[in-house]
């Protein structure tokens, strides 16, 4: 048996079994509530643990709203580079990447905001913030392929484009006068913005 093919001992379970306590009871808080108006303590109490032990997880709001996202936007990813390769579009192949993000980002909108803003003012070293800016990389790289398909040998414009279209998304998705917009509208809005970098 190779040593990543044993299971974990049980205190890697138990530290699993709290992240996922922790994980879900956050979740559940900020969507019914908004990150704003939940306690660390109300966090800690729903999933049976103390508030000491809660930070040793995530050292603060900000970081437990990364470490609940961050999940959702993995998953949104996911399913948006699976049905970009089903389109030969490149520009809808490059919305249908963009839509499901926004769709995640929208669900709770002021979590959503602040989301985005904990991933660009965060402290880089700590790990939930880290991912946050690895699943932003996926991203990039996501686009970046979808373009390349135009012209596989500038794949150095394709990143570059690709790092354009992420700030396009994010700035719109985080801008405050956009907060009371459709995840329609936001939508639109992207494309339009997207579609003026595409060759014609």
């Amino acid at each position: 048996m190779t040593v990543a093919s044993q299971p974990l001992g049980r205190r890697e379970r138990n530290k699993q079994q709290k992240l996922d306590r922790i994980t879900l009871a956050a979740s559940e808080l900020f969507a019914e509530h908004g990150v704003e108006e939940v306690t660390t303590q109300q966090i800690a109490d729903k999933a049976d643990i103390g508030t000491g032990t809660l930070f040793l997880y995530a050292k603060t709001k900000g970081e437990l709203l990364l470490l609940v996202q961050n999940a959702h936007y993995a998953e949104a990813l996911e399913r948006g580079r699976a049905e970009a390769e089903t389109i030969p579009d490149v520009l809808t192949a490059v919305m249908s990447i963009v839509r499901p993000i926004v769709e995640c980002n929208r669900v709770q909108v002021a979590n959503g905001r602040t989301y985005l803003r904990e991933m660009v003012f965060g402290d880089p070293t700590e790990p939930h913030h880290s991912e946050a800016l690895s699943i932003v990389a996926q991203t990039e790289e996501a686009i970046a392929a979808v373009l390349a398909r135009e012209e596989p040998a500038g794949s150095g414009d394709a990143a570059t484009t690709a790092r354009i279209i992420s700030a396009i998304m994010f700035i719109s998705m985080a801008a405050s006068v956009n907060a009371a917009l459709s995840t329609e509208a936001i939508v639109h809005d992207i494309r339009t913005q997207i579609s003026l970098l595409m060759p014609r």
